[in-house]
């Protein structure tokens, strides 16, 4: 194996997939910063969910809103909780009431009217995330898919699908970390800067 190639071909997938964003996100980017910025202008709060990379995708982000992204901007938290987090919340709930159905029950226990979940699925076919955004929808959550490939069955499910376009893991788990810096800091600027 030629390492170096492979390097290589890692750094240009990876900036011709961000470059690929600019024409296939950057709407559904804009209106999610319109929907964060204004939850937040009400008090109401940001939950996150996700599994395995995307798990760790949602504290980074929810600790992005919580502390801040921007250093040269000076503001309060933004409420933000990343769902992936209690270990003993899930845990028990994949144990007494299965795996599918521990972030939807965190979404009907935390979650209000006027709230926002921000769902992270590489797949769009994850069952628990699925649940979630369905419990999201019946207690009046708006929901942010942010996804991969093709959206899978949450594109159609989500009221925003971001949709990385690649079908590599890699390449989508980099593009949703990039969206959720972007979200915060232009969310920071909107409600703070200046």
């Amino acid at each position: 194996m030629d390492k170096k190639k492979f390097a290589v071909d890692s750094l240009i997938e990876s900036s011709e997939t961000k470059l690929k964003m600019k024409d296939f996100c950057l709407d559904s980017i804009l209106k999610s910063v319109d929907l964060l910025s204004g939850i937040f202008k009400k008090g109401n709060k940001l939950l996150l969910c996700g599994n395995g990379g995307s798990a760790a995708d949602c504290q980074h982000i929810a600790t992005e809103f919580m502390v801040r992204l921007n250093h040269k901007i000076i503001r309060p938290p933004l409420s933000a909780i990343a769902l992936t987090t209690d270990s003993s919340n899930l845990t028990a709930g994949g144990n007494d009431i299965g795996f599918e159905n521990v972030f939807a029950r965190s979404v009907q226990g935390l979650g209000n009217k006027g709230d926002v979940l921000i769902a992270i699925s590489t797949s769009g076919n994850s069952p628990n995330i699925i649940k979630a955004v369905k419990m999201a929808h019946e207690i009046g959550l708006q929901v942010v898919g942010l996804l991969g490939g093709d959206g899978g069955k949450l594109k159609s499910e989500v009221d925003l699908p971001i949709i990385i376009p690649s079908s590599n893991v890699q390449r989508i788990q980099e593009g949703h970390i990039t969206v959720g810096h972007i979200l915060c800091e232009l969310v920071e600027l909107e409600l703070y800067g200046s």
